[in-house]
């Protein structure tokens, strides 16, 4: 009897060790930019001082990749601003656990799932960052729609993100799919792919190799116009008039979380008000009520109804579809 109580104090010791080095500590995966992570994780534990945020960021596609590759053993607790369109592949739901944290109720129905198993504060709209010096030295017009760019004087000065890697690129994709229809959407891809230099992993990056001269237009996201312009760079931002797409960044918490009650703080904190007010220097986007848009986004002529300005994605069509167009988009398209 001495020697079972001993073996069972010891496991009950194993179990309280285990629980003690879960306690405080959240693990998440996002798909946010480096930066922005940087700032919200330092409000966050001034916050919550008492959380450790352990923060793994890769790209879109990456993270869907590692997510369900560690299906059987999820080694995470939180999935934080990551595109809606990924969240919904079923592989994925079949993870999340459903929660609606605090301040949902400030959020639009569009802006989280019906059944809480997702909700989203932020999102990125398309937009090409234009070079006008580029335009100006090589002679070019200022292309206002996506058909424009299919204009032959175009060819190898546009820059996109592959849509493969990138959630902006998938964006974008799924914006022209929806718009112009299946067959003549693959159409125009190839006709667009005709001017493109190069396909590039990040969705911020084409922005950044246009503001550097490298090439006239970085098809990117709103957000990469914006700051750019800010910083002084001779970009204009063109919110395309055909088919702009628009994603939003979901999150949700994990049926596997070890330590679900300081997930749910954390995903609380998301929708606070002080994350509201720091979401705005990153985001063009931000869906919590009474957000205002930040002078930087006003002074780059972001719409102030942005509604009007985007195609109204079907995102759980683009999660549904998404494996069979990037299929189609590697074989016919990709390099």
């Amino acid at each position: 009897m001495s020697q079972l109580l001993k073996g069972l104090s010891a496991s009950l010791a194993l179990l309280l060790l285990g629980a003690v080095a879960q306690a405080g500590t959240v693990t998440v995966y996002t798909a946010l930019e480096e930066d922005e992570i940087a700032d919200y994780v330092k409000a966050a534990k001034t916050a919550m001082p008492d959380v450790d945020l352990k923060v793994l960021r890769l790209s879109t596609g990456d993270l869907g990749a590692r997510i369900i590759a560690e299906a059987g053993n999820p080694q995470h607790d939180v999935i934080w601003g990551w595109a809606v369109t990924n969240m919904l592949d079923p592989r994925i739901t079949a993870l999340i656990e459903p929660y609606e944290p605090k301040g949902a109720d400030k959020l639009p129905a569009s802006a989280k799932g019906a059944d809480s198993s997702w909700f989203a504060a932020t999102g990125y709209v398309t937009a090409f960052c234009v070079n006008t010096e580029v335009l100006k030295a090589k002679n070019l017009p200022m292309p206002t729609s996506w058909k424009d760019l299919t204009n032959p004087v175009y060819k190898g000065e546009v820059v996109l993100p592959n849509p493969v890697s990138s959630g902006t690129g998938y964006m974008q994709v799924a914006g022209i799919l929806q718009s112009q229809g299946e067959e003549k959407g693959w159409q125009f891809l190839k006709a667009l792919d005709g001017n493109v230099a190069q396909y590039i992993k990040s969705g911020s990056r084409p922005c950044k190799a246009a503001r550097s001269g490298e090439f006239a237009i970085g098809g990117s996201l709103a957000f990469a116009a914006i700051k750019s312009i800010e910083e002084g760079f001779p970009i204009k931002m063109v919110i395309p008039t055909d088919g702009a797409g628009y994603e939003l960044e979901a999150s949700g918490l994990m049926k596997a979380a070890r330590n679900k009650a300081d997930a749910k703080r954390f995903l609380d904190w998301t929708l606070s008000p002080k994350a509201a007010a720091l979401y705005t220097s990153y985001k063009e986007l931000v869906t919590i009520a009474g957000t205002a848009p930040s002078k930087a986004a006003q002074t780059a002529g972001f719409p102030a109804d942005v509604a009007k300005a985007v195609y109204p994605i079907d995102f759980t069509r683009s999660a549904k579809e998404r494996d069979g167009i990037l299929k189609n988009w590697q074989t016919s398209i990709g390099r």
